[in-house]
């Protein structure tokens, strides 16, 4: 089946409450292209806690759904693909609190794939979505959206983002696919209390896999792979956001692993090689991980101007096959190191000196990453596109909507992972 092209974004909403409810069909499911040939006029349709399921098709559109509870979900996956034709800034904007995106594929946009986001000033969000756009947002003018939920989503060769949670929070990224993005394949920024749990994706051949900017509290990186891309995992505080620095992420179970893709957009700051970086974090849990052959550094922890990291714990890592395994670059004397699976790079006596749980100690400053030079990036539209994913096993069935999440969250269920080449088993019930 055929979708309907671009639409202009004046013409993609009804005229009214009245209009919409004439056209809506019985029941709770709108379909695209049944009901409508294009999806933002079935989201334009649907009421709050409908399912918009889209049929098999290439959408080249932009899609923004402002009503709550709503679930935008393909019938395969794979064949269910936004195209933004590197012209279009975003893919699907949701700012409806409860928003749900799951089992489709969205690509080609000059911004971000998948945005959820309380800013609801369109501007704003075509000009990407944080950092000095925002200069730094306005939490008071725009609030957090307060539920939100990707599941199943490929998201591929973006301008910025594939997945982008920024001033978003209650919610989940799982189970999704993100490659060849400018900026990082899943980014959650700008939260407190996030309140959000990022599980069983793979991020490949992108400037940075996972991004955390100003994101703190209850916020949850639980068994993801990161393999391939310039740097795996990064853990930020700056000032072009709100809510620095960031606190108390807990980042368990995840396969970082050969994070030194030269196919792969530049990372804007130059970073190449790395596994896991914190950068100004406090109170950060790095545990259980499986970080291996980064060339520059596998566990790093950083002091950026303004913002001292401080608090970090990492323990029980296996941490081997890097440039530098660990590198304590902050001096703070908070931050600790215990239990990790020692490879032949570690800073001698870095677990004694900076042990958790250990004595009171001054600063200490130990290791430093390997001197690795980064190739030239590639364009993001270059990437290669990926392998087609698993699709939901049954999208006709009922949906839900993003709401009561991320539910109990158990950190200690992800265990220290032991194939490099997979994702990580995930924890059942």
């Amino acid at each position: 089946m055929t979708a309907a092209v671009a639409l202009a974004a004046a013409g993609c909403s009804s005229s009214g409450p009245a209009a919409e409810d004439a056209k809506h069909p019985a029941g709770s499911v709108v379909r695209v292209p049944e009901d409508f040939p294009s999806v933002q006029k079935a989201v334009d349709v649907a009421r709050e806690g409908d399912t918009v399921l889209i049929g098999p098709g290439t959408y080249r559109e932009s899609v923004r759904v402002a009503k709550a509870n709503v679930v935008v979900r393909g019938t395969d996956r794979s064949a269910v693909v936004f195209d933004g034709g590197l012209k279009l800034a975003n893919g699907i904007t949701a700012t409806g609190p409860g928003t749900v995106v799951e089992n489709l594929t969205v690509h080609g946009y000059l911004a971000n794939g998948v945005l959820f986001t309380g800013v609801t000033d369109e501007k704003l969000q075509q000009r990407g979505a944080g950092g000095s756009a925002y200069d730094p947002l306005d939490t008071e003018r725009f609030p957090p959206v307060v539920g939100f939920r990707a599941t199943r989503v490929t998201a591929y060769n973006n301008g910025l983002y594939g997945i982008y949670a920024f001033d978003a929070r209650a919610g989940v990224i799982e189970e999704s696919y993100a490659s060849g993005h400018a900026d990082s394949g899943i980014y959650v920024g700008q939260c407190k209390p996030c309140d959000t749990l990022v599980r069983g994706n793979t991020v490949e051949r992108n400037a940075v896999g996972i991004e955390l900017t100003n994101a703190s509290d209850n916020l949850s990186i639980l068994g993801n792979r990161a393999a391939g891309n310039r740097v795996g995992v990064t853990v930020n505080s700056n000032d072009l956001e709100a809510l620095a620095p960031q606190h108390a992420a807990v980042i368990a179970g995840n396969v970082v692993v050969d994070n030194n893709a030269a196919d792969s957009p530049q990372q804007a700051d130059g970073g190449f090689g790395i596994g896991i970086g914190i950068g100004g974090g406090t109170a950060n849990r790095v545990e259980r991980n499986l970080v291996r052959g980064n060339r520059a550094a596998g566990v790093i922890i950083t002091d950026p101007a303004g913002h001292p990291a401080s608090g970090n714990r990492v323990e029980g890592n296996q941490v081997d096959g890097n440039g530098a395994d660990l590198v304590l670059g902050s001096v703070d004397p908070g931050n600790c190191f215990s239990g990790n699976r020692p490879g032949t790079q570690h800073p001698e006596g870095l677990e004694a000196a900076a042990a958790c749980g250990g004595p009171p100690r001054g600063p200490l400053a130990a290791g430093r990453a390997a001197p690795v030079q980064a190739p030239p990036g590639m364009a993001f539209s270059q990437v290669p596109a990926p392998p087609a994913q698993p699709s939901l096993p049954d999208p006709s069935a009922p949906a839900r909507p993003a709401t009561g999440l991320p539910g109990a969250v158990d950190p200690a269920a992800y265990p220290l992972p032991t194939d490099p080449g997979a994702l990580p088993p995930q924890p059942t019930g």
